[in-house]
């Protein structure tokens, strides 16, 4: 008789949007549970958004998450969550997240997931692809809490692979990963420096090297340009405090880069 298993959740969502007024109409939607886009009434200075839910409330080792966006020409969108995703203790597997972003020549678009919460014991491999055309903007952020801070939990056991990869017109121009092994003990003290949370915000346009003096100053310094058109601001600390300082760049950039209004997703903000 086999072993009995956990019931494990395999959740796919493939969005693609055109240009529309308003910024965007839907040309092709598939969703699988626990995945969900639900797209709230935008407000009238902001382009067409989408949520994506998981319905499941959270994820455990062995669950896994296939996302795909994609932005035809001049189309213009915000993707965001409605909450930070909260991944829980694993019995062995790791949790998978692969998500897909791709925009068509002239389109401006906004990735833009609250926190992910890493339980202690957790185990994670999230791996992000980027792809761009000429004339294209895109503004991204991901947001990693090591632990529920507020309950005096810490990401102490467990492990995390969080990988970035940026191609522009089919080219990679930019690739990153942080990676954790179990314990994350060690890799706190010495490369963490007692940090509760990190975020990484990536600008790709045309002029990004313009907004480069803005995301140092608002980094603390902790911004480049990491390829020509592709500028990377990062930050490492308390987790409340890395999430405002997050929260105030997305604002600044994607009104100084996107004409955008210097204000949250509403989601981020209710």
């Amino acid at each position: 008789m086999p072993t009995p298993t956990h019931q494990r959740a395999h959740g796919r969502a493939v969005l693609h949007v055109n240009h529309a007024p308003g910024g965007a109409r839907i040309a092709d939607l598939f969703q699988a549970a626990p995945l969900r886009w639900l797209f709230p009434d935008a407000e009238s200075d902001e382009p067409r958004s989408g949520a994506l839910v998981n319905v499941a409330g959270g994820l455990a080792g062995g669950d896994s998450l296939d996302i795909a966006l994609g932005l035809g020409p001049r189309a213009a969108f915000t993707a965001t969550t409605p909450a930070a995703e909260k991944v829980y203790r694993s019995l062995g597997a790791a949790t998978l997240i692969r998500s897909r972003v791709t925009l068509a020549p002239g389109a401006i678009g906004e990735w833009l997931p609250q926190e992910t919460i890493l339980f202690d014991a957790a185990r994670l491999d999230r791996r992000l692809s980027l792809h761009v055309e000429d004339g294209s903007r895109l503004l991204a952020a991901e947001m990693v809490a090591f632990g529920r801070v507020a309950h005096g939990e810490r990401f102490s056991r467990g492990a995390l692979l969080d990988s970035w990869r940026v191609r522009s017109a089919g080219r990679l121009i930019w690739a990153d990963a942080l990676r954790l092994d179990d314990p994350v003990a060690a890799a706190g003290r010495f490369g963490l420096a007692g940090a509760t949370a990190a975020a990484t915000l990536l600008l790709a346009a045309p002029d990004a090297d313009t907004h480069r003096t803005l995301a140092r100053d608002l980094s603390a310094g902790a911004a480049s340009m990491v390829a020509p058109g592709l500028l990377v601001a990062r930050w490492l600390g308390e987790a409340s405090a890395v999430r405002t300082s997050l929260g105030e760049a997305i604002c600044r950039l994607r009104q100084a880069a996107l004409g955008h209004p210097a204000r949250l997703p509403r989601l981020w903000r209710t």
